[in-house]
């Protein structure tokens, strides 16, 4: 065996395969930390396992159970087998494995993103230094913004978004450096399969296929390779429109063929070249390339309503991970510390000078840098290739020591100290899963009630996971959050049960009706020539006279208690006029907790002072009376007790001290008659309307009687 130490030489498989094995070893390992934080913890356990903690999970958790269990047949949204790899992967694994389908989804991503190691690893061997790869593979597989989007538990489709295209970099690079063709038929394969995994990367992969043409262009455009090549990679990119799988297997085929055909033909430069530039146009033109970049990029940083139709209150304006992010939390998430990312960049400028074809990897580091402006989703793609910045400037500066134990005893001290905040951060990630085992056997109390092709009304953060627990059917989800979001935020917060149980029939009917249709723009034809007013629209439903579709399933409200940190952010979406997105009222809640108390003033955490003689609330230099200040208690048969204690008739504010969660609520008049409050805080219905099927300190779900 040559010495590892040697690296003028190339590094035998079998020692790059163990160095393979160690450094994804570490990656699981490291991840397993949050396991062993929660093994011990009931809460956490549902079918003997562990839950995920990804809402999103449960989405393609879902399309698994329809593929094995024939489940969600009456959902119009559920992922098709064959239309995702996630779907399809897990699909496959339990059916071929003994592990059931919640072990699987807990510990793929761990699985998955670990496979980061190999293609850094490759990418060092390619110049000789797969020790240089090794260290790098520990930093980039398990660095703060890659781990927290591949932990164990995070079933999402981001175990694939590094991994996957660092496997399509080295295919690339290496085509550069060996230019052989089938390095470039690999890349090629590799980006056919990517859409299928990642159905977000269409525009990750277009950016690093024109790098890739421009570089190859530049350096090497004598080279006949050069043109066969780029035809085989933009061959891979053209969207031809196909049903999944159809389109994947139709790309595959089609490379494989071109690749015969390039391989064993001799075809003239000249003729190369127009068939590159023919297919490069073709995918100009049939993917739409920089209007899909452009797009995907103005999506991130778009805010506000929408301009056209009816004004929509924007979902990319309350999701943190859309939004502009400090300069420090940019750095710790694509390498640690703030030190760590400079010391990534340099190095990342350092191999770009020292071997050109790094440029190649300009997509990622840019994707990443556009975090930024686009919030914290994009700092995932820069992780791996700062990692080997970062790596090899150490790398280097080792290299004008006079020994060869010098440079490797300051490449494993560095890498020490880029990995000290990343691995302090992973144990102190405590991540809680999406439900507990409580709310959890509500969902599945729901499951033992309702039917199939029932629907489930509530926020889209809860969407997949009641999907997968009641087997009911929902109007928004994860995926499905933007003008619908109206329709369930005013059905909550309004103080009209009459409006609630009407708009949840009318909305529901009028979606399975239109074929699924975005239930918003159908109910007031928004964006149509004879668009409707919302508010003559919303007004007369609060009739008990207002005409309904006839009823062909059972409709549920949920309300769990986790509503309640957001519900502030759950208003904001129907508070408004339609006609001119505007607010309609200023909405107050505050969730709050006691900080201190003497016989006549409780002041708590948020700097709120409430006179409980007087019956004041003091915010800030702000005085307001309190209407009523109420305690209410959570009995065992699952009816809310209320004791009520009314101030100033005219008062602004309804105080709520919750006994049963210690939690104190303080909101304005019409948000304390809201159907959220009532409903789940209160306990308090229409029994003409509603009847109560679940009762829990966790969660209330009634039947809508209309």
């Amino acid at each position: 065996m040559q010495s590892p130490m040697n690296d003028n030489k190339r590094v035998d498989t079998k020692y790059l395969v163990l160095l393979m094995l160690l450094a994804y070893a570490f990656s699981f390992l490291i991840r397993m930390i949050w396991v062993w934080q929660f093994q011990d913890n009931p809460n956490f356990y549902w079918n003997d396992q562990i839950m995920i903690n990804t809402n999103d999970g449960y989405f393609f958790a879902a399309g698994a159970q329809q593929a094995l269990f024939d489940m969600h047949q009456h959902n119009p949204r559920i992922p098709d087998i064959y239309s995702y790899g996630m779907v399809f992967l897990t699909t496959w694994l339990v059916k071929l494995t003994p592990f059931s389908l919640e072990t699987v989804t807990l510990y793929l991503p761990a699985v998955i993103s670990s496979l980061v190691v190999i293609p850094v690893i490759l990418i060092a061997r390619l110049y000789g230094q797969a020790l240089w790869g090794f260290f790098a593979a520990l930093l980039g597989s398990i660095a703060w913004s890659y781990y927290n989007r591949t932990m164990i538990g995070y079933y999402d489709t981001d175990m694939f978004s590094a991994m996957a295209p660092m496997f399509i970099l080295y295919f690339l690079m290496k085509s550069t450096i060996d230019f052989n063709l089938r390095s470039a038929l690999y890349a090629a394969i590799a980006i056919s399969i990517y859409p299928f995994l990642y159905d977000q990367g269409a525009s990750v992969i277009y950016a690093i296929g024109i790098i890739y043409g421009l570089y190859l262009v530049w350096y090497h455009r004598e080279e006949k390779l050069t043109y066969s090549s780029l035809l085989l990679v933009f061959l891979a990119m053209i969207p031809f429109g196909l049903p999944d799988p159809s389109e994947y297997l139709v790309h595959i085929v089609l490379v494989l063929a071109a690749y015969g055909v390039l391989s064993k033909t001799s075809i003239s430069q000249k003729y190369l070249i127009g068939a590159s530039a023919a297919a490069f146009i073709a995918l100009l033109f049939f993917g739409n390339v920089f209007g899909l970049i452009l797009g995907k990029m103005m999506s991130y940083m778009a805010t506000g309503t929408k301009a056209e139709g009816l004004h929509f209150f924007g979902v990319h304006q309350t999701v943190r991970e859309a939004g502009k992010i400090p300069f420090d939390v940019f750095a710790n998430r694509i390498s640690g510390s703030v030190p760590g990312l400079i010391v990534a960049m340099l190095g990342y400028l350092l191999l770009v000078v020292k071997h050109r074809a790094f440029l190649l990897a300009l997509p990622l580091m840019g994707i990443g840098m556009f975090a930024l402006w686009g919030g914290l989703r994009f700092t995932v793609y820069a992780v791996p290739v700062a990692a080997m910045g970062a790596v090899y400037l150490f790398y280097l500066l080792g290299s004008y020591f006079g020994s060869k134990k010098a440079q490797y005893a300051l490449v494993v001290a560095a890498t020490a100290a880029l990995l000290y905040p990343n691995i302090t951060h992973i144990i102190g990630y405590k991540v809680p899963t999406v439900l507990t085992n409580n709310e959890v056997q509500d969902l599945e109390t729901l499951k033992s009630i309702a039917k199939p092709e029932d629907y489930t009304l509530t926020w889209w953060d809860y969407g997949y996971p009641v999907w997968f627990y009641s087997e009911t059917n929902t109007l928004i989800d994860g995926g499905k959050h933007q003008n619908d979001n109206f329709i369930i935020s005013k059905l909550l917060q309004t103080p009209s049960a009459e409006l609630a149980a009407n708009l949840s029939r009318l909305a529901v009917e009028t979606y399975v009706d239109s074929g699924y249709k975005v239930v918003a723009d159908t109910l007031f034809k928004n964006r149509q020539k004879d668009q409707l007013d919302p508010n003559l629209m919303l007004s007369e439903l609060e009739l008990p006279s207002y005409q309904l579709p006839p009823k062909t399933r059972d409709i549920y409200l949920y309300l769990p208690y986790r509503m309640l940190r957001i519900f502030p952010t759950v208003t904001q979406f129907g508070n408004l006029d339609l006609n001119t997105g505007k607010p309609l009222r200023e909405v107050k809640f505050y969730s709050l907790s006691l900080a201190e108390q003497n016989n006549e003033l409780w002041k708590f955490s948020n700097g709120i002072v409430m006179d409980v003689k007087k019956g004041e609330l003091y915010l800030g230099r702000q005085k307001s009376d309190i209407k009523l200040f109420i305690v209410t208690e959570n009995l065992t048969n699952g009816e809310v007790k209320a004791k009520a204690q009314p101030y100033h008739e005219e008062g602004k504010y309804v105080v709520i001290y919750m006994k049963s969660y210690g939690q104190f609520l303080m909101m304005d008049r019409e948000t304390f008659h809201s159907t959220y409050v009532q409903m789940f805080i209160l306990g308090k219905y229409n029994s003409d309307l509603f009847e109560l099927v679940v009762s829990s300190p966790y969660s209330k779900i009634y039947r809508l009687k209309k």
